[in-house]
């Protein structure tokens, strides 16, 4: 071979050496770039998932499925554990979140069942005959019956007031509320310093019967209206509950009714010499009691009349037939309950309801208080508070037993 053919061949070796260095280069080049995507980033739209664990071993792809990023992906890199770290943070957020919505979710799901229960009997009692005024029209309503609610037009809240169900603590928010009861010239700011006769005062409130002075024609619609758009609330309790501590409010505690009680006791006790004073009656053993108390709520004239607001019962108070509540408390459960509502009205930065100054009166006394009544005056009774246990999901008591059936 001569020499000019061992030149050329040398040339041509030479040149397909540079060739190989290049395309190795470039490939180690294509390879470390960071075009390629990484176990623990995103993945970039084009590629293939990665089939293997080693995230050392590079992705297999065809050529139909690589294409070339026209601008160059973020590649760092992050490290296992801080990757580890980051997801048991997530995971411990979204449980917490979890455990705020489900106790949210309780306290919403019993307020649904609360209103739920009120309509389904309303709808089944709307064609009864036995109850016609439960489910008549608002407007025929007489205003001396709406005398309960109470009108906060600051805050926009409405609330309906039933004796013996935390009554005055509620008055006496309401009162703080609005603002219209003011002492030395400014407004009250805690509920704790109004005292039961100014809480209960009418004049202090802007209540529905008072709607035909102030709007004259216009009255019951301006009742409608702020039904409609105002944040509406009740609380309620056991009726039977309800009457014993009517009772012991009315009768044993400091400030009795003596009138009421003189009345009791000569109608319903046949006594017919009373002292004029309770003190007086009290030194002498003479005090009204509570199955005299009873004979009271259940003799038709007095529920015709004059029945107490204290004794009326809840739905003839409140009329939860005509008024869609935004929430229903129970006395119950009262502690949570005021606190949800207070967060619903969107005042709980103003006010807090007060604790109670004495213990309530206790489910377990209805069995001492109710067993010295016959039986049968029992049911007599369960009857004409039926629809505040059914309406507001209180269990019928055992002490009325069931009805006894003719063989």
């Amino acid at each position: 071979m001569g020499k000019l053919s061992i030149k050329w061949l040398v040339f041509v070796l030479s040149l397909l050496m540079s060739l190989l260095i290049v395309v190795y280069w470039e490939n180690l080049n294509w390879l470390y770039s960071g075009v390629m995507p990484v176990l623990y980033g995103p993945l970039h739209s084009g590629w293939s998932t990665r089939t293997n664990k080693d995230p050392s071993q590079p992705v297999s792809t065809s050529r139909s499925e690589t294409s070339i990023p026209t601008s160059k992906p973020d590649t760092t890199l992050i490290p296992v554990q801080q990757y580890k770290e980051g997801e048991q943070r997530e995971e411990e957020e979204l449980k917490e979140e979890q455990k705020e919505s489900s106790a949210v979710s309780a306290e919403d799901m019993e307020q649904r069942a609360r209103k739920q229960r009120i309509m389904d009997v309303c709808s089944e009692m709307s064609s009864s005959k036995e109850f016609p005024k439960l489910t008549r029209p608002f407007d025929q309503i007489p205003n001396d019956e709406l005398s309960d609610f109470i009108v906060d037009d600051v805050h926009r809240i409405i609330y309906c007031h039933i004796p013996k169900v935390a009554g005055t603590r509620w008055m006496s928010v309401m009162l703080i509320l609005t603002g219209l009861l003011k002492s030395s010239g400014k407004p009250y700011t805690d509920p704790r310093h109004i005292s039961s006769p100014i809480a209960h005062n009418p004049s202090n409130h802007l209540t529905f019967d008072k709607f035909p002075q102030l709007y004259g024609s216009h009255a019951r619609q301006m009742m409608k209206d702020k039904l409609k758009n105002y944040t509406t609330f009740m609380f309620v309790r056991d009726p039977f509950v309800r009457l014993i501590s009517a009772f012991r409010s009315k009768f044993i505690r400091c400030g009795s009714d003596h009138n009421y009680g003189k009345m009791l006791m000569r109608t319903y006790g046949n006594v017919s010499d009373l002292p004029d004073t309770v003190e007086e009656a009290h030194a002498a053993g003479l005090k009204p009691t509570f199955q005299q108390f009873i004979a009271y709520v259940l003799d038709p004239k007095t529920r015709r009349n004059i029945f107490d607001k204290h004794c009326r019962q809840m739905y003839r108070l409140c009329h939860p037939c005509q008024v869609k509540y935004d929430f229903i408390g129970q006395l119950e459960t009262i502690g949570t309950d005021a606190e949800q509502v207070l967060k619903l009205m969107k005042v709980d930065h103003l006010v807090q309801l007060p604790r109670a100054y004495t213990n309530f009166t206790e489910a377990s006394w209805v069995r001492d208080w109710y067993e010295p009544i016959p039986t049968e005056r029992r049911r007599e009774l369960y009857k004409l508070y039926e629809l505040d246990f059914k309406l507001f999901g209180y269990p019928k008591p055992d002490i009325v037993g069931d009805e006894e059936t003719t063989p």
